[in-house]
């Protein structure tokens, strides 16, 4: 390895440490914006800044003028935004908003589990015993992580939880669907395209909770959260994730996916006194071993190991 590819290999690595404290004190800052903006304002707001940011990137990237798209590539791109974008961050906004921080980041992190589970039935994949044995193991963590909700008959945070499960197989399948589209035209058309096309869902389903909010009462520290959780971390944070899987690669980059629910349990307890018992460690811990053997026991190249998670 050349000094300078090594120079790279250290930049990519800083910059992923950074993204992934970027991305685990994100749920907390979600869950700060949202007690101002209700979650419906916060996607209204939300989604009127991510297109913007998506046009200008699209323009600098393709030197002012738009690609040219077939029929067949909007209709397959729409849906990707539909999935990825109005389903999928819809549920995950409201999702956080009921459940914990450390929680959410935990549950988002079993995606890798309904991707594998989605091409095995479209028969692209066999599960081998050990990816069978992960997917048992994090559904008994996941159960040992809800249990003293359930015990303590806490049914908004557990339903919070359950609906981001339910949330997280929406993006398995925009992590399956947009991968021949990526490799056919690129990332940044992928992303800016299936941003703008389920964006204006959102913007128009969110109107009635942007209305009730008043605006000109927002605090600073709002609007600052706001353009963290949008711009920082949702937009320039997956550009550079990005980046840095072209560098370092996607087998060695998706491993530190993992230590975002530990940065996000401890910007929790430190922003939100959130608590954590025993039983909930263990848990998480479980829960995140499962989902890891099952996702680094398929072969290179599959969808399922190339994104643990979205992270919004």
């Amino acid at each position: 390895m050349s000094l300078n590819d090594a120079r790279r290999q250290r930049h990519a690595l800083a910059a992923a440490l950074v993204v992934i404290v970027v991305w685990g004190a994100n749920f907390s800052v979600q869950k700060y914006t949202m007690s101002a903006l209700t979650p419906g304002g916060f996607l209204f707001a939300r989604y009127l800044l991510l297109p913007m940011a998506a046009v200008s990137l699209l323009l600098w990237y393709r030197r002012a003028s738009l690609p040219p798209l077939t029929r067949t590539d909007v209709w397959a791109l729409a849906r990707l935004g539909f999935f990825g974008h109005t389903v999928h961050v819809s549920m995950v906004t409201y999702g956080i908003h009921w459940s914990t921080a450390f929680s959410s980041s935990l549950i988002l992190a079993c995606g890798p589990i309904f991707t594998l589970l989605i091409l095995r039935l479209q028969k692209v994949e066999t599960l081998t015993r050990a990816q069978v044995g992960g997917v048992a193991i994090a559904c008994v963590g996941v159960l040992v992580f809800l249990w003293d909700k359930l015990a303590a008959g806490r049914w908004q945070a557990t339903g919070g939880d359950l609906f981001l499960l339910f949330a997280s197989s929406f993006f398995a399948y925009y992590t399956v669907a947009s991968k021949p589209l990526i490799q056919r035209l690129g990332t940044v058309n992928v992303m800016t395209w299936s941003t703008l096309l389920g964006a204006a869902p959102i913007v128009l389903l969110s109107l009635p909770a942007a209305v009730r909010v008043d605006w000109m009462s927002v605090p600073p520290s709002a609007w600052v959260a706001l353009l963290w959780a949008s711009l920082v971390s949702a937009f320039f944070g997956w550009l550079v994730w990005g980046w840095v899987n072209v560098v370092r690669g996607v087998a060695r980059s998706a491993p530190l996916m993992y230590l975002m629910p530990p940065v996000a349990g401890v910007v929790a307890w430190l922003a939100a006194d959130e608590q954590f018992t025993t039983l909930k460690l263990t848990g998480a811990a479980v829960t995140l071993g499962g989902v890891a053997l099952a996702q680094f026991a398929s072969p290179p190249g599959r969808p399922e190991r190339e994104a643990p998670a979205l992270v919004d």
